[in-house]
C-alpha cells in the first residue's frame, strides 16, 4: 500500500539489516529514502539503492559517521536538500559489544553513548526543528534494556535504557504538533550482525515464546505501521518485539 506517498524519511544506519529492511518497506510504501551508511558498507549501500529502485522507489545513500554530530546534521540537510522537509525520522544507527564491566575503558563508555544515544538526540533535535505537523520520530532499541539475560553486556543495555527516557520525554515536547514519538524494542533478529544459524542461536531460542528468531520484514513492518495514519495516536510507548524473549 503506497500510504507514505509523498513524505520523505530519514534512516540512519540504512546500508544493512533492520535498517534496510526498513529503508526498502517504507520506500515500498511510497516514501522518498535518504539514509546513512559508514564507509565500510558503501557497497551495500548501493545495493539498498539498486533494490530501492528496482521497485521505481526514490532514495539516496548519505556517507555519514553516527560519532560525530556535524555529521549527522549534514546530512540530515542533504537528504532535505534532495526531498524536502523530513516527515519520518528512523534512528536505527548503534553499535554492539560485549565485555565484563570491569574491563571497558572511557573511550569506549563515549564511543557507546554517542552513537547509541547523543546520535539519536541530535537527530531527532534537528529533525523537530524542521519537520511539520504529524511528523514520526522512530527509535530502534533493544530489548535489552528492560532484561540482561547474559553477562558483560551492562554497557550495551544501559545506552538502550536511556533511550526509553528519551522516547517519553520528546513525544511529551512534540505532541502539541501531533509528532509521535516511539521506541521499538527488537529481539533477536536475524541479520549479518545476529544470524539465525550462529553458534549461540540454540541457546536464544530456549527463552523465547516463538522458537525462532525474528526476520527484518517483521520489523519494517512495525515501523511502517506507526509510519501509517493508524499509528497516529500511538507515542511515547515502548513496542517490543522480540518472539516472547522478556517474557
Amino acid at each position: 500500500m503506497k500510504n507514505l506517498t509523498g513524505k520523505v524519511a530519514f534512516i540512519t544506519g540504512g546500508s544493512r539489516g533492520m535498517g534496510a529492511g526498513i529503508a526498502k518497506r517504507l520506500s515500498d510504501a511510497g516514501a522518498s529514502v535518504a539514509f546513512t551508511h559508514s564507509g565500510k558498507s558503501e557497497d551495500k549501500a548501493h545495493k539498498v539503492l539498486e533494490a530501492i529502485k528496482s521497485h521505481r522507489g526514490t532514495a539516496m545513500a548519505i556517507k555519514a559517521d553516527n560519532e560525530h554530530p556535524d555529521e549527522i546534521i549534514r546530512a540530515m540537510e542533504a537528504g532535505m536538500e534532495a526531498f524536502g522537509p523530513i516527515d519520518i525520522l528512523i534512528n536505527n544507527a548503534g553499535i554492539f559489544s560485549l565485555k565484563p564491566i570491569g574491563e571497558y575503558g572511557v573511550d569506549e563508555y563515549d564511543q557507546m553513548m554517542k552513537i547509541n544515544v547523543k546520535a539519536v538526540f541530535v537527530a531527532s533535535q534537528f529533525a523537530a526543528k524542521n519537520m511539520e505537523e504529524g511528523g514520526r520520530i522512530i527509535n530502534i532499541g533493544s530489548n535489552m534494556a528492560e532484561r540482561v539475560s547474559f553477562p558483560e553486556a551492562s554497557l550495551y543495555s544501559m545506552s538502550k535504557s536511556a533511550l526509553i527516557g528519551l522516547t517519553k520525554g520528546m513525544a511529551r515536547d512534540l505532541g502539541e504538533r501531533r509528532i509521535t514519538v516511539n521506541l521499538i524494542q527488537p529481539g533477536p533478529v536475524d541479520t549479518d550482525m545476529n544470524p539465525a544459524d550462529s553458534d549461540h542461536a540454540a541457546s536464544v531460542l530456549t527463552s523465547m515464546a516463538i522458537k525462532r528468531y525474528g526476520k527484518v520484514e517483521e520489523i519494517a513492518g512495525l515501523v511502517a505501521y506507526l509510519c501509517s495514519d493508524e499509528g497516529s495516536f500511538i507515542t511515547g510507548t515502548s513496542i517490543t518485539i522480540d518472539g516472547g524473549y522478556n517474557i
